[in-house]
């Protein structure tokens, strides 16, 4: 087990040199060895996880002479499948509407950075910078990994950027003390209360939120376990289970005394609740920790349809906050805006980042602090506010108020 300079433990294979370059080791099935040097431990141990995965599946090698379609087609079914499914349609999506037109056919050590900076250029005028950048991470990520596979020397996409701006942090729509207010009060008259309120106090996203299952509830020690997903696949027209977005996204989250509340209540409630054909079904999927089939059944779900007996789809929830905002008065916002309240809450409490971090899922704190960490005006002038008392403080005086300035009388003319 390797070690940093620090003395910390980097995982199997990899250490950090005096340089402070990371060297990661691996000796495949046929005793030949490969090293590779990465500036970031994180780099290190994504090469160390691809190797490995190639040389435990008897991958085929891949041809020196491989076009940019059959690198992408190879990538995203050997080396990046353990995704979530979303993660990896957007991947393709952006490869096959934008990526692909302009270098799917071109040999792969034949891409360089102009080429790259071709296919953001092309998006410029029919689409919006988030998109542009959805590219950009997925035309990023394939090449990466050609590089760490020892494809190509260099990664084609040094120094390419895109220019078109996205929507800034700033914009991130999260509700104000008196418009979550106004919302909680219109909606303690729907059926589906709980859930908004559940999510304004755990931060859960909508697809935990749907996927919650009894088993999940500790309720001795007043916790919940994020293990699982659920969503429905309007394409395809069925209800799909699977791990939760990344490996930190696993978690368990201690219970305010409202959650709990909230939770006892729909409990007390369940036995008389109509139940659809749809939950005598049990889904499997893949339990990204451990990589053994894991299983949801559907009539254990915490939350269920009143009217339909069945899971609330993503889409249905929008199209009742809708509803629920027109009549408080307040301007639309979509379900994932609910996990932004929560975690603004949360910092305007106090809360250190770091635990947010924790009880959000988050795999990195940049997320959390980029994301998350908005200050609002309230927010700001109480910290003012403090920052003055804890200067009158040190200082052991009292400061008073002071007089407003007078304007300056003018000056009268003096034949200047």
């Amino acid at each position: 087990m390797g070690k940093n300079l620090k003395g910390r433990e980097c995982g199997k294979g990899i250490c950090q040199r005096k340089d402070g370059l990371y060297s990661a080791r691996f000796v495949n099935k046929q005793g030949k060895r490969s090293v590779r040097c990465f500036s970031t431990l994180p780099e290190a141990r994504n090469w160390l996880e691809d190797a490995r995965y190639a040389d435990k599946h008897n991958s085929a090698v891949v041809p020196p002479d491989v076009t940019v379609d059959a690198w992408f087609e190879y990538w995203i079914k050997n080396i990046v499948g353990d995704l979530a499914p979303n993660t990896r349609r957007n991947y393709r999506e952006r490869y096959e509407h934008n990526i692909q037109p302009v270098i799917g056919s071109m040999p792969l050590a034949a891409v360089k950075p102009m080429h790259c900076k071709m296919v953001l250029n092309r998006m410029e005028d029919d689409y919006a910078g988030s998109t542009i950048r959805q590219a950009y991470i997925a035309m990023g990520t394939m090449l990466r990994s050609a590089v760490m596979n020892d494809l190509i020397a260099k990664h084609p996409m040094d120094g390419v950027r895109y220019t078109k701006p996205i929507r800034a942090v700033d914009d991130i729509k999260f509700l104000t003390v008196e418009e979550q207010q106004k919302f909680l009060e219109t909606a303690k008259r729907s059926h589906n209360y709980a859930q908004y309120a559940l999510i304004l106090e755990t931060g859960l996203r909508t697809g935990e939120l749907i996927g919650l299952t009894w088993d999940a509830i500790n309720w001795e020690r007043r916790t919940l376990t994020v293990n699982k997903t659920l969503e429905y696949r309007h394409s395809q027209k069925y209800w799909r289970a699977g791990p939760p977005k990344t490996q930190q996204s696993y978690r368990t989250i201690p219970l305010t005394n409202r959650a709990y509340e909230i939770l006892r209540d729909v409990q007390a409630r369940a036995d008389g609740r109509r139940e659809g054909a749809v939950l005598s079904k049990t889904l499997e999927y893949i339990d990204r920790r451990t990589g053994a089939k894991a299983t949801l059944v559907m009539r254990d779900l915490v939350f269920i349809n009143w009217r339909t007996g069945e899971p609330a789809k993503n889409s249905s929830y929008d199209t009742h906050l809708y509803k629920l905002c027109d009549e408080a008065g307040i301007k639309h916002f979509c379900m994932h805006a609910l996990r932004h309240t929560y975690a603004t809450r949360a910092i305007e409490s106090g809360m250190p980042p770091k635990v947010l971090q924790k009880l959000l899922g988050h795999a990195s704190i940049q997320t959390t602090m980029d994301r998350y960490v908005h200050v609002t005006d309230d927010s700001m002038t109480k910290a003012v506010q403090q920052f003055e008392r804890s200067q009158q403080t040190q200082n052991g005086t009292v400061m008073v108020q002071q007089r407003p300035l007078q304007a300056a009388k003018p000056v009268e003319n003096q034949g200047v």
